[in-house]
């Protein structure tokens, strides 16, 4: 039976929970698009006031999630969160689904049209994550393959992701380790990172200014979403003898252009057709 109630409140702005199927597996199912819109640990006591499932139904439930490497009990074992099983799934999801060819497709034509190597990214946890990378055919490049990852705060797009949270999600996030230095120019302080990204913010792009590589100048845009936060990027990288600060604003309508395209894919997607 479908019920509703108020969300958490450490939930900001989420629609309220609805659990349906006409199974049990429907019904996890159905918990796990619930789950997947948390951005904290969360008890159960949450899931069965925010749903109106009877709370031994929700035990059961999420024992049953638990046990299957999807969920995690931690701290004092009050709480869960989303194990890597569940990460991996939503992960392989953004890189192989049907849509990639087309996005693959753009992104191969910006390379073209800019000289530089672009790639396509998701904010995982606290890294950023390659979905699709295309490599420039300039003999000096820095190679990296999808499934890379490159940590959110030394990163462009992932300070982009980082500037749609609020500063207490970021810092919750970002908390749970010190900010790694990785070259001279890696922001390592939380305030100094702060600033940037409400710069970012206001700018609308974001730059790795040699903060994850040595020699290597980042520039990337968000994605557009109709769900409002987007969590995909677009990003050019080129070594800094090749690219300054400058011309890289000068391809930002490319970027902006091709970002459009890869949204107006994903929307195609998740749309029904129209009769």
């Amino acid at each position: 039976m479908m019920t509703e109630k108020h969300t958490d409140d450490s939930i900001d702005d989420e629609p309220k929970a609805m659990i349906s199927g006409d199974t049990p597996t429907l019904r996890l199912f159905s918990l796990l698009e619930v789950i997947a819109q948390k951005n904290t640990p969360f008890s159960l006591q949450n899931v069965a006031d925010e749903t109106g499932i009877p709370k031994p139904t929700a035990h059961r439930m999420l024992q049953q999630l638990e046990s299957a490497g999807i969920l995690q009990r931690i701290g004092n074992g009050r709480l869960y969160s989303v194990e890597s099983r569940l990460m991996r799934l939503a992960e392989n999801l953004l890189i192989n689904n049907t849509t990639q060819g087309a996005r693959h497709a753009v992104l191969s034509n910006l390379v073209k049209e800019v000289g530089e190597s672009c790639n396509i990214t998701a904010l995982s946890g606290g890294e950023v994550l390659y979905l699709d990378r295309v490599e420039t055919a300039q003999p000096l490049r820095f190679y990296l393959h999808s499934g890379s990852r490159v940590p959110a705060h030394c990163s462009a797009t992932g300070k982009l992701f980082l500037s749609q949270m609020t500063p207490s999600q970021r810092k919750r996030l970002l908390a749970v380790a010190p900010l790694e230095q990785f070259t001279r120019g890696t922001i390592t302080k939380f305030e100094t990172l702060e600033s940037e990204i409400e710069q970012v913010r206001k700018l609308g792009y974001a730059f790795d200014r040699e903060e994850f590589l040595p020699g290597l100048l980042c520039i990337g845009v968000l994605v557009p979403s109709n769900q409002g936060k987007s969590n995909m990027g677009l990003a050019l990288q080129a070594p800094v003898i090749r690219l300054d600060e400058d011309r890289a604003l000068s391809f930002l309508p490319a970027l902006r252009a091709a970002a459009q395209a890869i949204a107006d894919i994903n929307h195609d997607a998740i749309e029904p057709p129209t009769s």
